[in-house]
């Protein structure tokens, strides 16, 4: 499909130039006698640099000697003279700088020549060797290299080299090309065996899998013996020829992005070539050449060269397609009426629909030169090139959206109006057609755009795939050539090809199948951001902003995880057409998650337009006694008018809020509905993935309440004990959610509960304090965001026991913190936060860094506790309320023995506990906070450690019972029961164990 350019660049790349050498010519055999079986042996080719990539050192040091007047071998004599510790080893292994090496090879080259009483300027030596001259590839085994990596092997360089005086490697190389091995880097050289299997570990091969060149019989003989197969190299070209004949395909002749032609995907040249004949004239003859280019996720395409005739041929895949996909002949037919209507596009040449030529129909068009940059950020151009081409893009976009539809003959070309609808509903179907298996995310996708289709939709002509690398660009200037790829063309509304084309502002820009926008500044770089990039093009068509851009963008994404499941599952049977589709089932999720991100988003924007939802109606509040809280003596009674309405009394029923508070309560509720219930699977996926350790873009966006732990604890010590410099530097950054934190107490040496048995030393001197320690369990420590740790250690070990500990405030980029490992719960990592152990070795913090004073450690810790048990609590609370109802949903759907499992009498029994026991909890919880805002929390303290003893127990009995009526799904990561389970288990530890809560409130039990 028109996917395919999306996982690579585009076979329309034209060759980029470059500087090349004259003195070594590659005249290899015809094109045409190669047919690669693609069942090679081998999988890597490593190279050696000096002498085989480039020039050999050792006639560089030739032509050296004979300018300089040194007697002929002098320089040879001392790189290979003296043993393993000689200079030139040394220095290769790393072991010397340049002053260093340029200081000893001196030395010893004037041994060498002591008898001709000669100074040899081995400065001079080295300069000539790492001249721009003597840096540059051989053009052979440039394109050798290309071809080599375009039929889908590894590639190495395997080098001995050294550091230059400004401290940087000297491998004059595009590192993009290889695995890299640098002997200065690793501390060993060849012959050393250890370099070679490192080497190979790097490549991920076998040594029997691997071809190693180089001209030196020593290092050559030493990866033989490792069972590497070797070519040594004398001469360029004649090794080139050894490493042919190993390979089984030709090292020459290379076309960007292309390679033989696969053996699933080829063609017969006979009647081609006489097809050929008869569309472009008997004067046409010569050697057909033939090639594959290897990015075609869907409609194979292929390079053809028939004479001096440069062509490009495409059609549709083997084997059985769904209806309507691959349609070459529709792609044919807008090519040529774009073409007239003054649209740039490739020039085409014929249809054939007869399936005798080459199995299936195809159309030929014509090569088209230019350039097409692949990577959306334009590297290498200034701020103005790249706006100047963006802007390019946008106006033949609009070009493209004003072909008028009669004067093309294009108003039959597709169905005029409800164009979404119907994307959506042909996506749907085709994923449905080539699923594997169930994406909880495409599923809620598919529940949700036809709910959210747009009205008022215009009709235009739509490419279906418009992106940067989709358009040939003049190589002298920012004019668009052509416009590729009108496979998923149609008549539809012209704003999913501009959502469409702003995909990539929301990729990352390591993704596999296209380099994005997301990590980039796109200001500095002179990239128009999406929102300007959309408004640009409302004001070339003179149109007002679409309000639900949001909308198209989650279409576009979902549309191209459908496309990425077709390719998927084709590949699983052999259809696809590149190597790499198999990668595509991976990618499918990703899009699937970038489009309810955006889902969700549109979701928020219509919320914020609703008005709030109708409040619930049945009115009760718990109210207390006038007087004193420390007598504990409360009643229930009912409201009656807002006279006697005191100012501390627990409100169980929005209908008891104030009117603000009940908007806020509705907003709430709805907000968590439409954003955070839809977003649980993608935030559970993501860290179980790669990118687990990155933030999710959705947390930015959602970020509204800011209450996550340990921030909140942080941000109240602040506020309670922070100077007014401490804040205006942490408080502010934290309240406004810019950066994150983490509280540094826990230690694994002793009981941490008791915060007087820390150890971690804190050390003042000279206006500095010194802070050593091992912490552990120090939650948030792993979030990249987070840039502040409060810290606990010792200032004074002999003062009195809960005097001796202090508090300090230290950036996370002082040197000697150490994050060792993330700690799991229940094996969950929680990133991407995490749980830290870190060590501190010396870190040195200014004193002004302490917080309310040396030895006012333990005040501080006790002060801070309260609110994070409450907090911890809330959220017990929370997680028991969405475990429950999660619970009713699936009894309510389930059928077990002929019956639904609500109707089963244990899983009623279950469910009545459950309520009543969060409804305990809960007032408890309410209670607490109460006299915390009321009476302090001090007169408190007897209502937190209860409620931290009974909200962890009470959200276990209540997150089991739920996973016990899901069975085998609740222990998944389907549902969030699990973690609910890991993290209410982790609570009864965190911020002290059940042990101590208990303890204290049977001692203040007692003395009552």
């Amino acid at each position: 499909m028109g996917l395919r350019r999306f996982i690579q660049a585009s076979y329309f790349q034209c060759a980029r130039t470059s500087g090349i050498l004259k003195h070594v010519r590659y005249k290899p055999p015809s094109l045409v006698q190669w047919r690669y079986s693609g069942s090679s042996l081998y999988k890597a080719v490593i190279f050696d640099m000096g002498g085989v990539l480039l020039p050999s050192p050792y006639r560089v040091a030739v032509e050296w000697e004979v300018r300089n007047c040194i007697p002929p071998g002098t320089i040879k004599q001392a790189l290979i003279s003296g043993g393993e510790n000689r200079p030139w080893m040394r220095y290769m292994r790393g072991e010397l700088t340049s002053a260093e090496f340029l200081q000893e090879f001196g030395h010893q080259c004037s041994e060498i020549v002591s008898q001709a009483n000669l100074s040899v300027p081995v400065d001079s030596f080295l300069s000539d060797l790492t001249s721009s001259q003597m840096s540059k590839q051989l053009p052979i085994m440039t394109e050798a290299l290309e071809c080599i990596r375009a039929e889908g092997l590894k590639t190495a360089v395997l080098s001995n080299n050294f550091y230059l005086h400004s401290g940087v490697s000297f491998l004059p190389l595009d590192r993009s090309q290889f695995d890299v091995i640098e002997s200065c880097r690793e501390g060993i050289c060849k012959p050393d065996p250890r370099i070679y299997t490192l080497c190979l570990e790097r490549l991920g091969v076998q040594p029997k899998e691997s071809i190693f060149l180089d001209d030196i019989g020593q290092n050559l003989k030493a990866a033989a013996q490792l069972g590497i197969k070797t070519v040594k190299v004398d001469d360029p070209e004649a090794a080139l020829k050894e490493l042919e004949s190993c390979l089984g395909f030709p090292l020459q002749g290379f076309v960007p992005h292309t390679r033989l032609v696969r053996p699933t995907m080829e063609i017969p040249k006979d009647p081609l070539q006489k097809y050929l004949e008869e569309v472009l004239g008997g004067w046409t003859t010569g050697p057909l050449i033939l090639r594959q280019f290897s990015h075609g996720q869907s409609n194979p395409t292929y390079y053809i060269k028939f004479g001096d005739r440069h062509l490009v041929l495409r059609k549709k895949p083997p084997g059985n397609l769904l209806p309507t996909a691959h349609a070459v002949e529709r792609e044919y037919r807008v090519l040529k009426a774009l073409a007239e209507a003054g649209v740039p596009v490739p020039k085409v040449l014929a249809l054939c629909e007869d399936s005798s030529i080459i199995g299936t129909p195809f159309y030929l068009m014509e090569y088209c030169s230019g350039h097409i940059y692949k990577d959306v950020s334009l590297p290498g151009l200034d701020p103005g090139q790249r706006r100047a081409i963006y802007m390019a893009m946008n106006k033949v976009l609009c070009k493209i959206h004003r072909v008028d539809l009669k004067a093309a003959g294009l108003e039959d070309y597709g169905k005029h109006g409800n164009y979404v609808q119907r994307q959506v509903q042909t996506w749907t179907k085709q994923y449905r057609a080539t699923e594997t298996h169930t994406i909880p995310t495409m599923e809620r996708l598919i529940e949700w755009l036809p709910l959210h289709l747009p009205g008022n939709q215009k009709t235009t002509v739509v490419h279906g795939d418009f992106r940067l690398d989709n358009l040939i660009f003049h190589p002298e200037g920012p004019e668009v050539l052509a416009v590729l790829d009108w496979e998923l063309s149609t008549l539809g509304d012209p704003i999913s090809d501009v959502a469409y084309n702003c995909m990539a502002h929301y990729m990352p820009s390591d993704l596999d199948i296209l380099k994005g926008l997301k990590d980039c500044d796109v200001t500095e770089l002179g990239i128009p951001t999406a929102e300007e990039y959309f408004q640009m093009y409302c004001e070339h068509m003179g149109i007002p902003p679409i309000e639900n851009w949001n909308f198209y963008m989650a279409f576009s994404f979902f549309r191209v995880a459908a496309i990425l499941q077709g390719v998927y599952k084709r590949s699983l049977t052999g259809q696809a057409s590149s190597a790499a589709a198999e990668s595509s089932g991976k990618q499918v999720e990703l899009m699937a998650n970038l489009a309810w991100d955006f889902a969700t988003k549109e979701g928020f924007r219509v919320f914020k337009e609703c008005s709030a939802a109708k409040p619930l109606a049945r009115p009760y509040s718990t109210w207390t006694r006038n007087g004193a809280f420390s007598r504990r003596n409360y009643v229930t009674m009912a409201p009656s008018s807002p006279a006697h309405i005191s100012k501390a009394h627990l409100i169980l029923s929005p209908d008891g809020l104030p009117g603000r508070a009940q908007d806020l309560y509705h907003k709430l509720r709805r907000f968590m509905e439409i954003h955070i219930y839809p977003a649980e699977q993608v935030l559970r996926v993501h860290q179980v993935s790669q990118s687990r350790w990155t933030p999710h873009p959705l947390i930015e966006e959602l970020k509204i309440f800011n209450c996550s732990p340990p921030d909140t604890g942080n941000m109240e010590v602040l506020v309670r004990y922070g100077t007014e410099e401490q804040k205006e530097r942490w408080l502010q950054p934290l309240l406004d959610g810019k950066i994150r934190s983490c509280f540094a107490m826990t230690e694994p040496q002793v009981a941490s509960s008791d915060a007087t048995n820390i150890e971690s030393s804190v050390v003042e001197e000279k206006g500095f304090y010194i802070l050593n320690g091992h912490k552990w369990w120090i939650s948030g420590a792993l979030d990249p965001r987070c840039q502040l740790c409060v810290f606990m250690g010792k200032t004074d070990p002999e003062a009195q026991r809960h005097k001796q500990q202090s508090m300090l405030l230290v950036p996370m980029d002082t040197p000697g913190i150490t994050v060792t490992r993330p700690l799991s719960v229940f094996g969950e990592e929680d990133p991407p936060a995490g749980h830290g152990e870190i060590f501190f070795e010396n870190v040195r913090v200014p004193k002004e860094n302490i917080l309310l004073g040396p030895g006012r450690g333990f005040e501080i810790a006790q002060g801070r506790l309260g609110p994070g048990r409450i907090h911890h609590c809330m959220r017990l609370v929370g997680y028991s309320e969405r475990a429950l109802a999660l619970m009713k949903e699936r009894v309510t759907s389930r059928v077990a023995f002929g019956k639904p499992l609500a109707e089963q009498g244990t899983i009623l029994e279950d469910i009545a506990k459950s309520r009543a026991e969060i409804e305990q909890a809960r007032l408890l919880v309410l209670k607490a906070a109460l006299l915390m805002d009321t009476a302090g929390n001090k007169a408190a303290a007897l209502e937190i450690a209860m409620i931290k003893m009974v909200a962890p127990l009470m959200a276990l009995r209540v997150i089991d019972r739920a996973i016990q009526a899901f069975g085998a799904a609740g222990l998944s990561n389907d549902y969030p029961l699990a973690q609910f389970f890991a993290w209410a288990r982790a609570l009864r530890l965190a911020d002290g164990p059940d042990e101590v809560h208990r303890t204290a409130v049977a001692k203040l039990e007692l003395k009552r």
